[in-house]
Parts: C-alpha cells; structure tokens; sequence
C-alpha cells in the first residue's frame, strides 16, 4: 500500500511519477534520434560519393571512427524502447526509467563525439586539416557547453533561488501583526465578536 502513496509535490504515486518521467525522456529521445539519423544517413551515403577515394588514411580513419560512434548513439538511444518492451507489465518501470536515462546520458556523450568527428572530416576534405581539428574543437566545446554545463549553472541558479526563498520566509513569518496610527484607529472597524456586545445590551433598555 505504501507505492501507491502520494510522494512528491505533484501528489503522484511512484508508478505515476515513474510513468511521466519515462514519456518526457521518450520526448527528448525523439529530438536527439533525429539528428542521430541526420548523421547516420551523412556518413553512409559519404562511402558512396566519387570523392570517398580521394581521402587519405587519416581521413578513411575518421570516417569510420565516426561512422561507428553514431551506430552506437543510435543503438544507446534506442534501448530505452526495447528494454521498455522486454520488461512490459512486469512491474519495473522505476528501473525502467534509471537505467534509461542512464543509456540516454551516455548516448548525448557518444553524440558529442560523433559530430565532431563528422564535422573534422568534412571541413579536413574541404579546407584543410588545421581547419578541420579547429572547427572539430569548436564543436565539441559549443556541445559541451549547452549539454553539460548550461544545465549545471541552471541547477545552480534554481538551488541559489531556493535558499534565498527559504532565508525569506522566516523572516516574514515572525513579523509581528501590522501597528496602526494612532490618527486612523478611530476609523477602523472593530471585529464583529466586539461590536455585538454594546447593542446587544443597548436593545433591552430601549425596548424597556
């Protein structure tokens, strides 16, 4: 009984929890597939173009390097639905959804790699090879800026915000209640429990 408890602050269970953690990371694996497949299709279409034999063996070596790393990005970012499948009502979705985000974690980490490699060959064949190892730097840098330490300086911030939050409540509630002028106290209301007193005895005396 004590699963199906709420647990955080959106009042969900562990299974309802798990259940939207795992469709948001179906929805971040749809957007990363797609340039996994973008890449993927580059590459395999490059081995077949006429200028394919005019690369030298730094540049054949790159290319399968390359070619490889993007297979297994496809292949890390694919798991998460087959082992969805193997396991399917069988009551693990909570592991389901770590070892995921897990396979997802290190396929953004294979990414990085395989475009840089993608990005050093064709600037390599293109412009020259200290062209290609600066823009290939470039990109692994600008990849791992927005993936890895943009969400940690994000985290920060939330974290920093909260504690700041957390420092202002005490404060607000140990504020005592609200002093008025002497020149307006005469203009404010008195609570209901206070004014039925006096007409309540005034009543009886008219009446007499």
């Amino acid at each position: 009984m004590a699963e199906h408890r709420p647990c955080t602050a959106r009042n969900e269970t562990p299974l309802q929890r798990a259940d939207r953690n795992f469709v948001e990371l179906l929805q971040e694996l749809r957007v990363t597939q797609t340039g996994v497949q973008i890449l993927f299709a580059f590459l395999l279409s490059l081995a077949f173009t006429s200028r394919f034999e005019d690369l030298d063996t730094v540049q054949r070596v790159t290319y399968v390097i390359t070619l490889l790393l993007a297979v297994l990005a496809a292949a890390l970012f694919t798991a998460p639905a087959a082992l969805h499948r193997s396991l399917f009502q069988q009551g693990a979705k909570p592991r389901i959804v770590q070892v995921s985000s897990r396979l997802a974690t290190t396929g953004l980490v294979v990414l990085v790699f395989a475009f840089s490699g993608s990005v050093l060959l064709v600037v390599d064949v293109t412009t020259g090879r200290a062209g290609g190892i600066a823009a290939s730097a470039a990109t692994f840098l600008v990849c791992v800026g927005l993936w890895g330490l943009l969400p940690r300086l994000v985290r920060r911030a939330g974290l920093r915000d909260e504690t700041s939050r957390t420092a202002e409540e005490p404060a607000s509630s140990e504020a005592g209640p609200v002093r008025i002028p002497a020149p307006l106290r005469d203009t404010v209301r008195q609570p209901s429990a206070l004014r039925g007193t006096a007409p309540h005895r005034e009543v009886p005396a008219r009446r007499r």
